[in-house]
């Protein structure tokens, strides 16, 4: 029997918000052993699953934006335990891939804030 588009969607949902809780716990409780893991509080804002919830894409942003490229080497240098720390708190078919991104929301949203103050646009919305 085949599911709707919309109930899937609400399945990867769902396994998604699972993931992102696990890996926000891993992080915070510092269970990785990796220095640069270590002294930088990382957030995990969002994690897309795949339809067949074989992928997960990880949006991470390190507290304050601080030596982002560092943090995201180290958490793809930390994949294998990551996913097998999932895969062992989630009860799924296959253990997610994981691929870690930074999440650029924040950046994307200081910026249209930033355009939205500058004084020619303030002056032709008022």
């Amino acid at each position: 029997m085949q599911k709707e588009p919309q109930e899937r969607s609400v399945r990867t949902l769902r396994v998604g918000e699972q993931v992102r809780h696990v890996l926000s716990e891993v992080l915070q409780r510092g269970d990785v052993h990796d220095e640069t893991l270590a002294s930088h509080l990382v957030s995990v804002t969002e994690v897309r699953m795949s339809p067949d919830l074989r992928h997960a894409t990880v949006f991470v942003k390190p507290l304050l934006g601080r030596d982002e490229e560092a943090v995201l080497k180290a958490l793809r240098t930390n994949t294998a335990f990551l996913q097998r720390e999932v895969a062992r708190r989630i009860n799924l078919k296959y253990a997610a891939k994981l691929k870690f991104i930074s999440d650029e929301s924040f950046d994307e949203g200081s910026h249209i804030d930033a355009l939205l103050r500058a004084p020619g646009v303030a002056r032709d919305l008022d």
